[in-house]
């Protein structure tokens, strides 16, 4: 690992970062202190984001609210980072909050294709979306984007050291976002940089940029994540890069980064503002069912105490009254229903800090919070395609909710559910599955168990469906463990299945390739 590179020599009147619009006041409703960005399901074989950390659970009491959140570190418990090389400007900045960058990505990078036009919309001046660059097909890379990706090609070999100097330094001079984030920091920092990354790569879509902060914009906000977070954000993330990325830092990197994190923080502050109007910053919900499927998989019912609109297919994020600010992404296993209750399958997974609590502590009575929903893996109805559904674990929720939509919507339109699991006690909801197929004759479920005896198909799931394809005129939706997602995606445009008729949610909200999804 190379060593710590001294800071360049400080720079004179570098650009100033515009403050938050005074348009774009914080929302009266309060929301809870959060932790950084959701991670889709937390079982690695429901839909990504594996929930890796976290020490034994203790037994809670019951919960008619949210108990008061864990207190935050005192200030001697942080890593005291090095003195920072003074940018020279004030802690006005634009960039937006970290509270998000870990699953997703930081909006640092993500427009790293940004106009010189660093400063808020004003009168008559078009959105932030607007002032990205449109990158046509084949195109070299913006001249922003070219000096964003080296910064991160540098720092990428100390990333570890970057990201942790980056957190302290913003906890130091800004204690009061610590609320703002969980109490272990481990996973966030790995996030940050996997995140900066993904921008990078994606930085001149823009429309898919855009699309993707705004929906961060809003997810935001159950974080109590205000406009007046981001200066301090991005004050302290370009101390951090200007000191690990020494060998390629200029004045014109520095200037791409600032034009970068300007728009993209604009663009998810106007979503958040926009969303306000019509929705809570996240939903309160009591647990008012929960069956033990198996010893690790619970399925769990909560009643919103306000309306809460989703579409089948889609998922949300969640925090337990038991870990405040640590939130973790599941998907609803029903469509929606006319009672208002919402349905989760969660699999326990070791040192998961959520799915142990939702899986061997939550009982009726119990008050959970739920963000904004999310996702893109719904159905089509403007199309007779018939729907090809690879479910796998406890991927199979949003593969059923999928199967009650189509059923409400009367279309006699052919559905094939191969449902994966390793060994015949992991099909926990196979009998569910199977009353669907006797109530509907144009749905056929077919359990494929890949380990150990059964009298049901063995094999891999891809090979599987591969072997009873082709699939001309299938629409194809997965969900289930990256791997499965990956090969999954691979074997289904192998057979001639286009990537756009391919969909699923997983661990990277930008990605629209057809294997960087899991």
């Amino acid at each position: 690992m190379p060593p710590e590179r001294s800071a360049p020599p400080e720079r004179s009147a570098p650009p100033e970062w515009p403050a938050p619009p005074e348009r774009l006041a914080p929302p009266e409703r309060s929301a809870p202190p959060d932790r950084p960005a959701p991670e889709w399901s937390e079982a690695p074989d429901q839909q990504a984001h594996p929930d890796r950390q976290d020490p034994p659970l203790p037994r809670g009491r019951r919960h008619r609210r949210p108990a008061e959140p864990l207190p935050a570190p005192a200030a001697g418990q942080l890593p005291t980072p090095p003195p920072a090389p003074s940018t020279g400007r004030a802690p006005g900045t634009g960039w937006a909050p970290v509270t998000g960058w870990g699953a997703s990505i930081p909006a640092s990078s993500a427009a790293a294709s940004a106009p010189a036009d660093a400063q808020p919309p004003a009168s008559g001046m078009p959105p932030a979306r607007d002032r990205l660059p449109v990158r046509r097909a084949g195109s070299a890379p913006s001249p922003d984007t070219v000096l964003i990706r080296r910064t991160l090609a540098e720092i990428e070999p100390v990333a570890d050291k970057a990201t942790s100097y980056f957190y302290a330094l913003l906890f130091i001079r800004h204690p009061d976002l610590r609320s703002l984030f969980p109490v272990a920091m481990d996973t966030q920092r790995d996030r940050l940089f996997k995140a900066l990354l993904t921008a990078a790569e994606h930085a001149d879509d823009t429309a898919t940029l855009t699309e993707y902060l705004s929906h961060l914009g809003r997810g935001h906000r159950k974080y109590g994540t205000l406009p007046e977070h981001y200066p301090a954000v991005g004050e302290c993330l370009i101390a951090a890069l200007t000191r690990f990325a020494s060998d390629t830092w200029s004045e014109a990197t520095e200037a791409a980064w600032v034009r970068v994190y300007t728009a993209v923080s604009q663009i998810m502050i106007d979503a958040a503002a926009e969303d306000e109007q019509s929705s809570p910053a996240w939903w309160q919900a009591e647990v008012v069912g929960h069956e033990l499927r198996t010893r690790d998989i619970a399925v769990v019912t909560v009643r919103p105490e306000e309306p809460y609109p989703f579409l089948a297919g889609q998922y949300t994020s969640l925090e337990t009254p038991w870990w405040p600010r640590i939130w973790r992404n599941y998907s609803f296993s029903s469509a929606p229903r006319s009672d208002g209750l919402l349905t989760f399958h969660v699999k326990a997974v070791p040192a998961g800090w959520v799915s142990n609590a939702l899986v061997h502590h939550a009982r009726p009575g119990d008050v959970l919070r739920l963000g904004p929903p999310a996702g893109s893996m719904i159905v089509d109805h403007t199309t007779d395609n018939g729907l090809l559904c690879l479910g796998g674990g406890t991927g199979i929720a949003p593969i059923k909710a999928l199967v009650e939509d189509v059923a409400e919507h009367g279309r006699r339109r052919p559905v094939e559910v191969f449902y994966g699991a390793r060994h015949d006690d992991d099909l926990y909801d196979i009998d569910t599955m199977l009353g669907l197929q006797r109530s509907h004759p144009w749905l056929s479920v077919r359990p494929v168990v890949s380990d150990g005896p059964t009298r049901r198909l063995s094999g891999q799931l891809t090979h599987i469906v591969r072997e009873y394809g082709p699939w001309p005129a299938y629409d194809a939706y997965l969900s289930g463990p990256p791997g499965m997602i990956r090969s999954g995606v691979d074997t289904l445009v192998g057979i001639g299945i286009p990537s756009h008729r391919i969909r699923h949610d997983g661990i990277d909200e930008l990605t629209t390739s057809s294997t960087d999804r899991g």
